[in-house]
């Protein structure tokens, strides 16, 4: 082996330093859009104080890591598999694209596909599940270049912009992600 599993075509996964993250964390949450694409909660920003006292209280069972840029090794976001449940082979897997000019670029797939190899690969994990806002097209299609199935909605279950959408989720299993290596 004398390849770095780690480093993708566009971005490379790094280990997460938490000032630096605190940081930009704190950033990307002033941007309203951002925040809606991440998370169901409403739109708010977080100082560098309050991220740093959540990153605090990450489980062991967390694998966090920085999206760099191989280009100019900027942090452009951040992914992380939430939850490991060892004894299924299964987690969760989140990723946040936070820098604008990165978005609809291929960043996020190529981030996607390195923590998928890390997950199949490093941590012999047998299947790998996220969810995605309806609202959220580019990310879906980003998912799927990735070999992320559709496996279910949860019907009107988020209130935006004085509509309802649904909550997709997504999963891929380690046999599905072989397949899509050929």
């Amino acid at each position: 082996m004398d390849y770095n599993f780690m480093k993708g075509r566009l971005v490379r996964l790094a280990a997460a330093d938490y000032e630096e993250i605190a940081s930009m964390i704190a950033k990307w949450s002033r941007d309203s859009e951002y925040w809606r694409l991440m998370a169901s909660q409403a739109s708010r920003p977080y100082s560098v104080n309050q991220t740093r006292a959540w990153f605090d209280k990450e489980p062991p069972d967390n694998f966090y890591f920085l999206i760099r840029c191989l280009a100019n090794d900027q942090v452009i976001g951040d992914i992380g598999l939430d939850g490991v449940r060892w004894n299924h082979g299964e987690t969760f897997v989140g990723i946040g694209i936070g820098e604008r000019d990165y978005w609809g670029k291929g960043y996020g797939t190529d981030a996607m596909q390195i923590i998928l190899r890390y997950a199949f690969q490093e941590l012999n994990l047998q299947r790998v599940a996220l969810d995605v806002f309806e609202y959220n097209p580019r990310a879906i299609r980003s998912y799927e270049k990735a070999g992320f199935r559709h496996e279910g909605r949860v019907r009107d279950c988020l209130q935006r912009a004085g509509r309802r959408w649904d909550l997709i989720y997504m999963g891929i299993t380690r046999e599905e992600w072989l397949g899509t290596l050929s």
